[in-house]
């Protein structure tokens, strides 16, 4: 029911406006009458639905910040008792509780929105907004029937590079002064990891130390059914693959947090499910071809300069449906493969070298910042 809600919300342009005004009037009076407190922060990511990215990175950094025993922080989740979460108290998102806390916290800490599309923000709240990825597919109001995103009111909004500020800028309504040019704290680790600990995540997921590893990573598609379920079809011959890759290759295959149900796909011991494992950045990490689509992680994986490649089976349909910043058959490395047999010549027939260089011009237009997002975001935030 709630991802009907959700989908309705979304993609009705008058429900959305008599929504977003009726219950912003509603929470903006109730605010009135709620103090706020100093030490209070909430955070969220995607919207409740995962403990995880970058808010995740600055929750743990601030259990040891000096200030930490005076703070109170709070997670909000669309299933609480799902996660365990030391030192922080757990509230489930879009309840009645949640609203009041997010009336009350001096400091918002989200991937997403705390909003959850309203606008009740006090002026005395610190809203720090590290979102989750930008610059592929169009997101915020450049996506047809979205004209609810608004970030004016969010005071640091961090990005990686000056093209993605622009997006921010034009399509959710961002002001310049707000930016941090920092990178994401998520991607930290990326910028500093060394081979030992790499060696310990590929232990951890049991990989066999004579397999090279390919990360398929593909983003979310829309919902058929009115945001009844989320499913994702690739066209994909299983014992093709396991022809050409078994021997020298393992597949780690990951969904989008948005994804409910892959379909035409089984695994086994080439393709391995890691859809639960809760660190991205180790997969990423530890494997050294990534496979995507449309989705943003190629610019967490640029960071690592080794070479990615862009399954868009349904590129010309999902350039006209949900729209494209870039040109991806000019700007990615490889262009796009639109057919399996594309993406398996690529692989099978690869100078590793030569495709690392590529992402490491794809990087150096791309990347402007990172390393440090978890330092600046926190000095930012409580300063």
């Amino acid at each position: 029911m709630i991802k009907r809600i959700e989908f309705i919300l979304k993609n009705n342009l008058i429900i959305q406006y008599f929504y977003k005004r009726v219950f912003s009037f509603i929470f903006r009076f109730i605010g009135l009458f709620i103090k706020t407190d100093p030490n209070l922060i909430l955070f969220n990511s995607f919207g409740g639905k995962k403990y995880n990215d970058s808010p995740k990175v600055i929750f743990e950094q601030l259990l040891n910040h000096p200030k930490s025993k005076k703070l109170k922080l709070v997670w909000a989740l669309e299933n609480p008792d799902n996660f365990d979460i030391p030192n922080a108290i757990k509230i489930e998102i879009n309840s009645f509780k949640y609203f009041i806390i997010a009336l009350k916290a001096k400091y918002w800490v989200s991937s997403v929105n705390i909003e959850r599309g309203l606008k009740f923000k006090k002026d005395n709240t610190i809203y720090l907004n590290t979102w989750h990825g930008a610059g592929t597919k169009k997101i915020g109001n450049a996506v047809s029937k979205r004209k609810d995103y608004d970030f004016s009111n969010v005071n640091y909004l961090l990005v990686q590079s000056n093209f993605e500020k622009n997006i921010f800028i034009n399509d959710f309504g961002a002001y310049e002064e707000n930016f941090l040019l920092s990178g994401f704290p998520r991607s930290d680790e990326l910028f500093k990891t060394e081979k030992k600990q790499i060696d310990i995540y590929k232990r951890k997921l049991k990989i066999p130390k004579d397999k090279k590893i390919i990360l398929y990573a593909p983003t979310w598609r829309e919902s058929k059914n009115k945001g009844t379920s989320y499913d994702l079809n690739i066209p994909l011959d299983i014992k093709k693959w396991q022809e050409k890759l078994t021997d020298e290759y393992v597949i780690l295959f990951r969904t989008h947090t948005f994804t409910t149900n892959i379909l035409n796909l089984k695994f086994n011991d080439l393709i391995i499910d890691v859809s639960d494992y809760p660190n991205v950045n180790h997969l990423l990490l530890i494997s050294d071809i990534l496979i995507t689509d449309y989705s943003t992680i190629v610019f967490d994986y640029s960071i690592l300069e080794k070479p990615f490649l862009c399954f868009g089976y349904d590129y010309k349909e999902y350039k006209n449906e949900r729209g494209l910043y870039i040109d991806l058959e000019k700007e990615y490395p490889n262009g796009v493969q639109k057919t399996e047999d594309e993406i398996l010549e690529l692989i099978l027939n690869m100078n590793y070298e030569k495709e690392c260089e590529k992402t490491r011009e794809f990087k150096s237009k791309y990347i402007e910042a990172g390393g440090n997002a978890t330092e600046l975001a926190i000095k930012s935030l409580l300063s």
